[in-house]
């Protein structure tokens, strides 16, 4: 639906604020997770919105949350900044990470308020973590700067405590995107290096990735093999012998999955698609939501991660 479409719902609902919300796996995952988590009554529903839709649109959709007996909150994928600066102050209150970052991953809506949360950072350090036994000390390439590589950069800025890699380097064809990380890492941990790259558009990152020392982790946030075609490296490019590559994809032609996986015997890689990093995302923020004490690790976790993965 449209944030036009949008009614009384008449029963619990949670919301999904994205683009194109009916293509999504979730629709298939939240169904097979009702019964685990016990949520039978509960309805999950898609609002698209268009990229870069006036403030009057994402304001819509909060009131609507704020004004509606039965809407409980919503997950928000590519509007998060947008929605934020359209919708700050309907916010009873964001947590300290929206209001660092000025975005929103998730909004609670409880006694006629809605409360926004940042929980990006928070996703990517679990799904790192699943990924990268150990972290200190390694070189880190973050490709792409939008929202998806500030959150991690953020988590490793602010949430690494002793497992701070040594270096950070960061890509993009933005300069403000760059800009934006360069800002928000500069009040965290003093012990990472970080580094910037301005490249231009049909640039590749195969010189950056030879750059790298053995064992760091190469990680695709261009949105390259999902949203556009292609992936930032070249099939000729050699990954850090015995390091980690991570796409942020789960979907689509996911050039640079099958790049570091035709690689991955020859320089030793531990190889990771984005669908872990999916399924805390929406776990954390069902659990705001709904405040149901998800765990996100262990046996209960991984009945609700192998759950989604028999429908995905």
């Amino acid at each position: 639906m449209t944030p036009d479409d949008l009614r009384p719902a008449k029963r619990p609902t949670m919301y999904f604020i994205g683009v194109t919300t009916g293509s999504s796996a979730i629709h298939r995952v939240f169904a097979a997770w009702r019964p685990v988590l016990g949520l039978h009554d509960v309805d999950l529903v898609g609002i698209d919105v268009p990229v870069g839709a006036p403030p009057a649109v994402y304001r819509r959709v909060v009131e609507h949350l704020r004004d509606d007996e039965h809407s409980r909150g919503a997950l928000v994928t590519t509007h998060k900044l947008d929605l934020y600066a359209a919708c700050h102050d309907l916010f009873g209150t964001v947590n300290e990470d929206a209001a660092r970052l000025r975005e929103v991953s998730a909004l609670v809506a409880r006694d006629g308020n809605v409360d926004g949360l940042a929980l990006d950072p928070i996703t990517s350090q679990l799904a790192l973590h699943a990924l990268v036994p150990r972290l200190a000390g390694r070189d880190v390439l973050v490709m792409g700067a939008g929202g998806a590589a500030l959150a991690l950069c953020d988590s490793l800025a602010y949430r690494a405590g002793g497992e701070s890699p040594e270096r950070v380097v960061i890509t993009d064809i933005s300069a403000d995107r760059l800009a934006a990380i360069t800002e928000d890492v500069a009040g965290g941990d003093a012990s990472i290096t970080w580094q910037s790259h301005l490249l231009a558009p049909t640039a590749t990152h195969d010189d950056l990735l030879a750059d790298l020392a053995p064992g760091a982790l190469v990680v695709n946030a261009t949105g390259m093999g999902k949203d556009r075609p292609g992936s930032p490296l070249t099939d000729a490019a050699v990954f850090p012998r015995g390091g980690y590559a991570w796409d942020f994809n789960y979907r689509g032609e996911l050039t640079f999955l099958r790049q570091a996986r035709v690689r991955a015997a020859e320089d030793q890689l531990t190889v990771e698609d984005g669908w872990r990093y999916f399924v805390h995302g929406w776990t954390r923020a069902i659990d705001a939501v709904f405040g149901l004490g998800i765990p996100t690790s262990g046996p209960g976790f991984a009945r609700l991660y192998d759950a989604a993965q028999e429908v995905r």
